[in-house]
Order: structure tokens, then sequence, then C-alpha cells
């Protein structure tokens, strides 16, 4: 069996593109809350998002064409052109056949199917267009990715909506670890687009303005979107080519309670912790820090910090929320998390929870990095991703040794 590490990262999001970028928004606690651009949201109540209006695809990416790709695959291909340079990974790769993809996503090209539906509904099927309808398929996430780099191992599409990234890392991470393949890129991408906004906002789960994680007076989420990709790579890989090594995998955990289409189990959540802390071979109390879900919904909140005690006891590490600065990227959101998390052991700081101002009577045990980040020596981290469905997904990463 085989260690992995990570070796590059490739962050396309609303409060920073590339690794700079990107760190110096988590540790200004930068939010990317803004009026809705995407599509035209005056009938909606509620108009703000977490969008990434500087994306420029042609600017990234080298192989692909931008016309011929739909938004969600663009900023999957930039997060992991972005990655693979970050990772100074050798493209073409001496064997292609050892290195692929697996991005998680949670809408995959919606944008791409509104605009289809739109057509037919204007014009009947002779308005489709040939071009669009390429573009529909939610597996040309992963393909646009090996199509970017030049990859020819296994190319997956895994669409476990918000937990998919973490999902992603942990089926590349299982390819490595038992050696078959060298180099992995993994994490998600999703586009902002109506019919999550107008499902969130129909579920009661979304919010005005601002994305409270943890705060007494939390209301909803924020719909985002971004790219999100991290290179993994086989710790003998990694050192034969002299990769600089940013973090290690310690382990995953995945679970589905299939109790209930959207409200989370508190039970499966802490199960879901201790199947990760178990495969990564370590204990609740060599966690130093938890990127959390915290979507910012009162339920989601409270289920997942209770999650925490359960697995925790009384030592409960700090626990931060990035889904306060970003919105909530769906299918990307574990990446990004997976990425604050590698930067966070990198650098020695904690990303902070931003507009959080009153602590919530019911959560005492809860320290959320509120609005600052923090320095802190990050040994061991927990990065937690749950979705629709019940579909838990857990990595821890760690320091290298």
């Amino acid at each position: 069996m085989h260690r992995v590490v990570v070796t590059g990262l490739g962050p396309v999001s609303g409060i920073g593109i590339g690794v700079d970028e990107f760190t110096d928004g988590l540790r200004r606690g930068r939010s990317a809350a803004a009026p809705i651009t995407s599509f035209d949201a005056s009938g909606f109540p509620h108009r703000y998002a977490g969008e990434v209006p500087a994306f420029r695809p042609a600017e990234v990416l080298r192989r692909l064409r931008v016309d011929q790709w739909g938004r969600s695959a663009l900023l999957a291909a930039a997060a992991a052109r972005l990655a693979a340079t970050d990772a100074d990974l050798p493209l073409p790769l001496a064997d292609p056949g050892r290195a692929g993809a697996v991005i998680g996503t949670t809408s995959g090209e919606s944008t791409v199917v509104e605009q289809l539906v739109a057509d037919l509904v204007a014009g009947g099927y002779p308005s489709m267009s040939a071009r669009s309808l390429r573009q529909a398929p939610a597996e040309r996430l992963a393909y646009a990715v090996s199509a970017e780099l030049g990859l020819g191992g296994e190319s997956v599409t895994l669409t476990t909506a918000c937990s998919a990234s973490n999902y992603a890392i942990g089926y590349a991470y299982d390819l490595l670890h038992t050696g078959e393949a060298d180099v992995m890129v993994a994490g998600g991408a999703d586009s902002v687009c109506r019919w999550a906004h107008a499902g969130f906002f129909r579920l009661g789960a979304l919010t005005e303005r601002q994305c409270r994680p943890f705060d007494r007076d939390r209301s909803g989420i924020l719909t985002g979107e971004g790219g999100a990709a991290l290179v993994l790579e086989t710790l003998e890989h990694a050192r034969a080519r002299g990769a600089r090594i940013y973090a290690e995998v310690l382990g995953h955990g995945l679970n589905c309670d299939a109790h209930h289409m959207v409200a989370p189990n508190e039970d499966s959540i802490a199960a879901c912790m201790r199947l990760a802390l178990d495969n990564a071979g370590i204990k609740p109390v060599d966690v130093d820090y938890v990127s959390t879900h915290g979507t910012g919904t009162p339920a989601n909140d409270l289920c997942e910090a209770r999650a925490i005690r359960a697995v925790f006891g009384d030592r409960v590490p700090p626990v931060s929320s990035i889904k306060s600065m970003l919105g909530h990227t769906m299918g990307a959101a574990s990446g990004f998390g997976a990425i604050a998390t590698t930067l966070a052991i990198r650098h020695g700081f904690l990303p902070p929870t931003i507009n959080w101002e009153n602590p919530d009577p019911e959560l005492p045990w809860i320290d959320p990095v509120p609005n600052v980040a923090r320095p802190a020596t990050v040994r061991v981290a927990q990065n937690n991703g749950f979705a629709f469905g019940g579909n838990n997904a857990i990595t821890i990463f760690g320091a290298i040794r």
C-alpha cells in the first residue's frame, strides 16, 4: 500500500483564482457574495450568490476550445490546469495511463440544460443547438480535465451532490493507495444556475445576503460556484520527481444513512467521522481543526455540531466554514474545503467563519474561528462533506512526516 500526498492545488473561486489569491482570500476573510449575474434573478426575493466573475477560461486553458464546453466543465478543467501548474507536473506524463481524473458535481451542466429547455419551449426540437446537446452530459466534467491535461487513466464524474468532491478525493486516494495509479486529479465543479437557486429558495434554505454558519441568527445558504482541484500522487512518485508536498491524505470515510431526502442525520454523520478517523489510523484527540460542511442553515449546523461533539467529546477542536466566504459551491464545496485544509496545514492558520456575530446557546462547544483567520499549528485536519440523500464523505489530511 502506498502513501498519498497533495502536490498541487487549483482553486477557481469567488475569493480568488489560483493558490496565492485563494490563500489571501481565506486569510482576509473575503466574501464572494454579490448580486447574481448568471441569470435574471429579478423574480426572486433573494438575489445574491457567490459567483466567479473574474473567471476567464481562455486565459487558463491550453488545450480545450472554450466554445465546445459548458461552464462547469471549464471550471473543472481550469482548476485542474492550475493544480497541475502548481504541482509542476511534467506534462505530457511519461505514462499517461497511470494518471486520471475524478470530478464531483451536483448540477453538472445545468446552465446548458436550462438553455436547451428554453430553446425547446420557444421553437421545438429543431431549435435545440447541437453544440449545446454535446455539452450537456455531466460526465464531460472529468473528460474535460483528462483532455486538458492529457490523462489516459480513469476519468470519472461523481454526482453525489454536495459531498461529491470528497467522494472524488476518496476514490482517487483508493486508486493511488492500492497502486493502480501514480497521479490523480480530484475535486469538483458547479455553476450558479436558476434551478438550484429556485430549489433552495423553495426549501426555505436560502438566505438573503450573508451566510453565517454557526451563528445564532443563521438563516440559510447562498448558492455559489467554482472549480476545485487537487493533484494527488503516491509519495514515491512525488519524491522521485522532486515535487513539493503540501500535505498527506491520511484517509477518508463514506456512508449513507438514506434517512431523508434533505434532512441530515446526526448519528450517521458521527459514524462517518469515526470511519474516516479509523481509516486514517488516528484518534479524535489527534485532530487540530475541522473544516465543516457548515451550510448556515439552522438544521444542518446544529446536526453537524452535535455529531462533532459526539465524536470529539469534551475536546472539540476549532471549526470553521468557508461557505461563509464562498457561498455553497455544491459539488465543489468539499474540494474547496480540502484545499483550505491543506493550506491550513502548510501555512499554519485557520480560515475564519465570517459574518459571525452571536454565539448559539445550543452550540456552546463550537469555536467557529469567528471573522478573523487565526495562526495555528495544524498537524491533522478533518474535512467534512454532506449531501442530500444522506451521502456523507469525510477526508483527513496531515502534515507530511
